[in-house]
């Protein structure tokens, strides 16, 4: 048995911590980047107390999933500022975004020099700019991972930029500002988190630590992600959820994911559809080929029986079958109103294109079973 654990400098949870922002940012440095999403109004009373213990901070707004370009903007702000430390306040674009800045702003070059498969993939050589995570959804977990997702829309691909100093010094998970949260992004990112919990624990790279993590945050997922989708008011649910994502972030950063996040990146690349959309659309299909593909050629693997366990932690039935637990993540589609492939925009034309970019996917080489071409196009037509 060897692995490797490594987590976000610390981890601080809990209903109010974000009331804790301006002090430990006062204690890193004096000029803040500070990186939201679609709603900076957000940010505003956190800047004015930042201001209060002597910070500064210039605002820096990613709109959408965080692309190559704006990422370059945001550096190029950083350094007309003198940037010494770098917030993320937001869902994941906003704190993958932040991540990459902070790396980037250290280390020279382009980052093309050091992203994953279209780039370089150069490991980072010096330590990023100090950097605070702030998730305001509930799903990515990208508070406690290594690496920041970019878009490269020159070659129509979501791609990593990856290396253990990329992990947050501080990860402040404060449930509450996930309380406004409308539905739909509920459901979304919910699934996301739902997915980064099965995919470690199935995957060909699982190990005990984060085995842990994955039973505790399904079993959190599947007893409260309907009840914040139906109320974003219930305080249990959200945290519950809230908690869900750090642990699907910690184990997907420690073990691996599979074949839905190996479609993902492509998909997203390609596509203007929400990573979680596409998550929860293609997740129990995925399930059924994996479980499908080690029935047929690795039936003797762990991979049925961590399966199995999968439907247990989802039903509360001890006595679950495996298609229980697939039949469970598909009702869950359906009450969370998860759209289909079709709706997001995409044609069965499209699907060998998919298959070949997620071949060579980080993501799909970590599944538990290697599927075949003719696998993988079944996914995308049973979720289309």
């Amino acid at each position: 048995m060897q692995f490797e654990f490594a987590a976000s400098g610390r981890i601080l949870f809990g209903n109010g911590k974000v009331q804790e922002l301006a002090g430990i940012a006062s204690s890193l440095g004096q000029r803040a980047l500070f990186v939201t999403g679609g709603n900076p109004d957000r940010a505003t009373p956190w800047l004015d107390d930042m201001a209060k213990s002597q910070v500064s901070a210039e605002l820096f707004q990613i709109t959408g999933e965080p692309a190559i370009e704006a990422v370059e903007q945001g550096l190029e702000q950083a350094r007309k500022f003198d940037t010494d430390m770098v917030i993320g306040f937001g869902g994941g674009s906003a704190i993958d975004a932040a991540k990459a800045i902070a790396a980037l702003a250290t280390n020279p070059g382009h980052p093309l020099d050091y992203l994953e498969i279209v780039g370089g993939g150069q490991p980072l050589t010096q330590k990023p700019l100090p950097s605070i995570a702030v998730p305001t959804t509930a799903g990515t977990g990208a508070e406690v991972t290594r690496n920041a997702v970019l878009a490269s829309p020159e070659h129509k691909v979501k791609v990593s930029l990856r290396h253990p100093l990329m992990l947050p010094d501080i990860a402040l998970v404060d449930p509450e500002l996930t309380h406004s949260l409308p539905p739909h992004i509920t459901a979304t990112t919910g699934m996301d988190a739902l997915t980064q919990l099965i995919e470690p624990y199935t995957c060909c790279r699982t190990n005990p630590l984060t085995d842990g993590f994955c039973r505790e945050g399904v079993i959190r997922a599947a007893r409260s992600l309907r009840r914040a989708f139906q109320d974003g008011s219930d305080a249990d649910a959200r945290e519950d959820m809230a908690m869900a994502s750090v642990l699907g972030g910690l184990s997907l950063a420690n073990s691996g994911l599979g074949a839905v996040h190996g479609f993902a990146g492509p998909i997203g690349g390609m596509f203007s559809a929400a990573h979680g959309a596409v998550c929860a659309a293609l997740l129990p299909h995925a399930m059924n080929a994996n479980v499908a593909a080690a029935r047929e050629r690795a039936p003797e693997t762990g991979t049925l029986t961590r399966y199995r366990e999968i439907a247990r932690l989802l039903t509360g039935d001890s006595n679950a079958r495996i298609e229980d637990g697939i039949e469970w993540v598909s009702n869950l589609c359906a009450d969370l109103e998860i759209p289909r492939l079709e709706a997001l925009g995409i044609q069965e034309s499209d699907f060998p294109a998919i298959v070949e970019k997620s071949a060579r996917a980080s993501s799909m080489k970590a599944n538990p079973i290697q599927l075949t071409s003719e696998e993988l196009i079944r996914i995308l037509q049973r979720a289309h």
